[in-house]
């Protein structure tokens, strides 16, 4: 079994990622993003339309558990998303 952590995995430098491929991939993770806090903001309005009842109801099911710990994770690869952000401009710096 291999003791590599996963960090070792992320390139020492901005020059260490294709660029093409790192641009492809912020793309992906921008509108994934951006999906995410639309479908947030539907769901906030939706709750806002039911009543009391079917609002308790709705927040005791493992459905919504699984919502509140995705979005808990989400906030969690912010950083992330930031650093790796970080790094694309650097990198389209580099390549002005």
């Amino acid at each position: 079994m291999s003791t590599e952590s996963s960090e070792t995995s992320v390139p020492e430098s901005p020059r260490d990622l294709d660029f093409a491929q790192a641009k492809l991939a912020y793309s992906i993770i921008e509108s994934l993003l951006e999906h995410t806090r639309v479908v947030s903001d539907l769901i906030a309005l939706m709750a806002q339309t039911l009543d009391e009842d079917t609002t308790k109801a709705l927040t005791q099911t493992p459905i919504w558990t699984a919502y509140l710990d995705s979005r808990r994770s989400l906030e969690h690869t912010r950083a992330d998303v930031e650093q790796f952000a970080e790094v694309m401009k650097q990198l389209d710096d580099e390549t002005d």
